[in-house]
């Protein structure tokens, strides 16, 4: 084959009918956040994206961000049917195959992102996972997904480091406690604060080998745009550059969203669009693909539309805005003691 005629490779979007078999009943995490996205993604051609199916995360994969009793108690409680691991989160009998694809899916991502299957995967699947700690399932998360799926690269498929950004309203405290004690993945959350669950404060940055590699950017409720880019451009893309992590992984939620009812932050679907571009040439200039992960989101048309913005984002070539450096200071401040291109 001649250089005129080499493919380049396309990017996928990992998803599984088990996601919808999840039965939440009224619940705000339901299976029409999907719908929604599949509707407006199908109607765009799927902007490009190659369809892929999840597989089911192994016992093997998940024990290594999970205790084996907790893998056990959400099989269990599952083929129950219907009941609550907590006052949020709602399981059903088909929860245990969603869940496990919903993990498998990350997994399934980061090994074809190693192939050479495209430079991003998106895993438009449920349940989320970032709250779900190391042994217990909570705010609508049974298996930490992202995780899974960075574990995963990290045991299996030779990377180094990795860089996890959570851009969810909500702080990531299942993804925070996994990774706490780790240097070779550094947990980078933007979110709303105060609000569920509580953890995230600034001034928790790991532990032993982890320390520094805890970034937690919380806002105050009403924040928008200019400050979620802020962090991105002028806190995590330095770090990041300073890190050099060989994968990208982000836990994307879309509840900071301003139409969505489970948050109190003002952004809009070009927001999302700009942070993605910020990831992609964050990623181009490193050489690392990316894995995305659907985390929260509520507002079903804004969820959509904002997936869809984040796909252009990663895809597209227009460069993220420009945004001032002031709402950041105070973080790089603090940080620039860990990563000194902050100072």
């Amino acid at each position: 084959m001649g250089a005129a005629d080499t493919v380049e490779p396309v990017s996928f979007y990992v998803r599984h009918e088990a996601s919808l078999g999840h039965d939440t009943g009224g619940h705000p995490e339901s299976a029409g956040r999907l719908v929604a996205i599949e509707e407006e993604l199908s109607g765009r051609d799927w902007l490009g994206l190659e369809l892929i199916e999840a597989p089911r995360a192994s016992v093997e994969q998940l024990g290594r961000v999970h205790t084996g009793e907790h893998i056990r108690s959400i099989e269990a409680l599952c083929q129950e049917g219907r009941g609550k691991l907590d006052v949020d989160t709602v399981v059903s009998e088909g929860s245990w195959e969603a869940a496990l694809r919903s993990a498998g899916g990350a997994v399934r991502a980061v090994e074809g992102l190693h192939a050479g299957e495209g430079e991003f995967a998106f895993c438009g699947l449920r349940p989320p996972g970032h709250h779900a700690e190391r042994a217990r399932g909570m705010g609508f998360c049974l298996f930490n997904n992202v995780a899974v799926g960075c574990a995963h690269a990290l045991a299996e498929l030779g990377y180094e480091r990795a860089l996890i950004l959570d851009w969810d309203v909500h702080h990531g405290n299942g993804t925070e406690g996994i990774f706490r004690d780790s240097d070779r993945v550094l947990y980078a959350s933007i979110h709303q604060s105060p609000l569920y669950p509580g953890t995230g404060d600034v001034a928790e940055l790991g532990s032993g080998e982890g320390k520094g590699y805890t970034v937690n950017l919380p806002v105050t409720p009403g924040a928008g745009s200019e400050e979620f880019r802020s962090l991105v451009q002028h806190v995590v893309v330095p770090i990041a550059l300073e890190l050099r992590p060989d994968l990208i992984a982000v836990s994307a939620g879309y509840d900071s969203h301003q139409a969505d009812p489970l948050g109190s932050c003002l952004l809009d679907e070009a927001a999302f669009a700009d942070m993605a571009a910020s990831v992609r040439e964050l990623a181009a200039g490193l050489g690392a693909p990316v894995l995305v992960c659907l985390e929260g989101g509520y507002d079903v048309g804004a969820l959509a539309a904002s997936v869809a913005a984040t796909i252009e984002g990663l895809s597209g070539t227009e460069p993220p805005a420009p945004v001032a450096l002031d709402f950041a200071a105070p973080y790089r401040e603090r940080l620039a003691p860990f990563w000194p291109s902050l100072g």
